[in-house]
């Protein structure tokens, strides 16, 4: 019920709020820590102590989450962060105790292949949003939801980067179709079962995100590992999951997708304002927090400098910044205090408006008021 705070916050809009007036007796918020916030990391190790930099990112610096794997893309090694149930329990207990203000621990835990919390571990088995699109039983989505959605709650996980909204246009593509992720190739269908697992994980108070905006169905390729065009693939009805969800209140946050397509924009879909201020903002009305996917995917990583894919993600509207450290040769202990430096020297320049920064913060701060 106290998600359901957030979305009367953003129903009424932004323009009240700044990063210190919803206290007028609050001490001010530093840029750095606003910056903090709108970080998002994923880390090595099963328990605290385990990281050379962690407790440093959360005391220090401020991160405003944390994202859980269970296996290290890097060393390609398991386990990274999850070995069984009460090993998570402590881990995230003792992060949120380093965090003066509420992190937000995230999973991708879409269910079937996508899963984190898996059965090698001890949580129960999950089923594949094909699967369950196929069958398209409101109970059935319901319950499967419900399941994943429960053992989140119950292990401190509060944003699960779920339930995916592409569309299955192209069954056999490498990050969607090809792993099950997608429930239909109906925008109806799709919007109908996110509603059920949005909802499921709303009796739990778990965040969700909807991913991944404005559609990585169609692709012929996999942005983890470098440029992906859906010029010639992509339809303008893989927009409407999105467009049917904002407008009904049914969305916590929005995940970008790192798909170049030049019927929008010059400009891969997470650096495009035309894609995330124009259409997502402006056409469809969202308010809320905006997260990119990984940043240090190959689709961005391999094409734009640090600098740059700063730049441009965040005066296109992305609020919250993943750095997963969980891709190929791209662990990096120090990108936090590389992020925060970078992104001040960008304010600090005028190339973004420290109203940019503020109005992210504002928002990511509104939307853990519920957490």
């Amino acid at each position: 019920m106290r998600i359901l705070i957030y979305f009367l916050f953003i129903t009424i809009g932004l323009s009240s709020c700044t990063s210190n007036n919803a206290d007028p007796n609050a001490k001010p918020v530093s840029i750095d820590e606003q910056i903090g916030q709108m970080l998002l990391l994923g880390f090595r190790g099963l328990a605290i102590d385990s990281s050379e930099h962690i407790r440093r990112d959360i005391e220090q610096h401020k991160i405003g989450g944390i994202i859980l794997y269970e296996y290290d893309v890097p060393s390609k090694k398991r386990p990274r962060n999850i070995q069984s149930s009460s090993q998570v329990k402590q881990l995230v207990t003792d992060l949120q105790k380093m965090s003066g203000n509420k992190l937000f621990v995230a999973i991708d835990e879409e269910g079937g292949r996508i899963s984190r919390f898996k059965t090698d571990y001890g949580f129960p088995a999950t089923r594949s949003a094909q699967y369950l699109g196929t069958l398209n039983q409101e109970d059935s989505t319901r319950h499967w939801a419900s399941v994943i959605a429960k053992q989140l709650k119950a292990h401190g996980v509060n944003l699960n980067f779920a339930p995916v909204v592409d569309l299955n246009t192209n069954p056999a593509s490498p990050a969607i179709g090809k792993l099950e992720r997608s429930y239909s190739k109906d925008p109806k269908t799709v919007t109908r079962h996110a509603r059920y697992v949005i909802e499921e994980h709303r009796k739990q108070n778990v965040l969700t995100c909807v991913k991944h905006f404005p559609g990585h169905g169609s692709a012929l390729a996999d942005s983890h590992k470098g440029f992906t065009d859906v010029t010639t693939t992509w339809i303008e009805e893989e927009l409407k999951p999105y467009e049917l969800l904002v407008k009904s209140g049914g969305c916590d946050m929005v995940m970008t997708a790192h798909v170049y397509n030049k019927k929008l924009d010059d400009l891969p879909a997470t650096l495009s304002s035309k894609v995330m201020d124009d259409i997502l903002r402006k056409q469809f009305g969202w308010k809320g927090v905006i997260i990119s996917d990984d940043m240090q995917m190959g689709a961005i990583a391999q094409h734009y400098g640090l600098e740059t894919a700063l730049e441009k993600s965040i005066n296109a509207g992305v609020d919250v910044l993943i750095f997963s450290n969980n891709i190929p040769g791209a662990y990096d202990p120090e990108i936090v205090p590389k992020a925060i430096k970078t992104i001040k020297e960008l304010v600090y320049s005028g190339k973004i408006k420290d109203d940019r920064i503020r109005e992210a913060y504002d928002r990511i701060m509104a939307l853990k008021q519920g957490l």
